[in-house]
């Protein structure tokens, strides 16, 4: 009988990363692709968001996604997330902490709001 509590435990011990990594598998967000660097709000005069975006990456900045108030940072590949600097889309992937590893990046439909401090 004392056994069970072992076997409870064991199985738990188990089963919490294998809900963890379900849970994280695959989440899309919507939200605006920009950099790490200047998160909401782009900072190079004269330029587009999808140029000043694109000159932060070239400082070693990274591609992010902006949902609301939180920047996610996009970890994939740089010519799969680069088309669309600037523009409101969805991202799917697995997320952990404020870093989304991309599995795909699609454009957003029309329809979709605005997102606050985010000049479209």
């Amino acid at each position: 009988m004392r056994r069970t509590p072992i076997f409870v435990l064991a199985l738990t011990a188990v089963m919490i990363p294998a809900i963890q990594q379900v849970h994280a598998a695959s989440h899309p967000l919507e939200g605006v692709i920009s950099d790490t660097m200047c998160g909401k709000k782009h900072m190079l005069p004269g330029k587009t968001d999808a140029e000043c975006i694109q000159e932060c990456i070239k400082g070693k900045s990274s591609y992010a996604l902006v949902v609301g108030d939180k920047v996610y940072t996009l970890a994939g590949k740089a010519e799969t997330i680069a088309p669309f600097a600037g523009k409101h889309v969805k991202v799917e992937g697995s997320v952990k902490g404020s870093t989304i590893t991309v599995t795909a990046v699609h454009e957003a439909k029309a329809g979709m709001p605005d997102m606050p401090g985010m000049p479209m």
